[in-house]
């Protein structure tokens, strides 16, 4: 079974984080929802509070095949502001592992050199802070093992390329029908 791994930073979008363990869940995949910071109870950047699974120091990120970043701010701040973070990220990314973030995320992935001559995506006020990438204003791409999404209008697209390199096209295609998905 595959394993993802969520972190959550107080601030951070909850519609794109809730989306992608909603439907990776759906899709029979793991997913461990991960505090940042040393309280399971992580509030969202709309005011929605939500108890994480695990704090960062709980788990062995090396049993994961996936991290995944929500955007939202002071979520990306919070998140890329934790060395932890950072190194886990440059990790996964080096060792050909998934790295996925949407909305503001993708500058954490930016500010480690990770995106350099990757096809990618990210909120479009974050544009002018992500260097060396090719900016697709898609929904969603993938580059290699580079997962990025755009927004909250994007965190469907995001969850189900998520599931197409998980676990097929074919799963992603049944939890797009399943969810009357357009």
């Amino acid at each position: 079974m595959k394993k993802v791994c969520v972190l959550l930073a107080d601030g951070f979008e909850e519609v794109e984080a809730l989306t992608v363990v909603d439907l990776l869940r759906r899709a029979r995949v793991y997913v461990d929802t991960v505090s940042v910071t040393e309280e399971y109870m992580i509030r969202g950047s709309h005011g929605i509070a939500v108890q994480t699974e695990d704090l960062f120091e709980e788990v062995n990120l090396a049993e994961f095949d996936m991290i995944v970043l929500p955007g939202g701010l002071p979520g990306t701040t919070n998140l890329g502001a934790h060395s932890g973070v950072r190194r886990i990220v440059k990790d996964f990314a080096e060792s050909g592992k998934y790295v996925a973030a949407i909305c503001a995320a993708p500058t954490i992935l930016s500010d480690l050199g990770l995106l350099k001559g990757k096809r990618v995506t990210c909120y479009p006020d974050m544009e002018r802070k992500i260097s060396g990438a090719v900016l697709t204003g898609a929904p969603a791409m993938v580059d290699g093992n580079i997962i990025t999404g755009q927004g909250v209008g994007a965190a469907v697209d995001f969850a189900l390329e998520l599931i197409a390199v998980l676990v097929g096209n074919e799963k992603a295609g049944e939890i797009a029908e399943a969810i009357v998905y357009h």
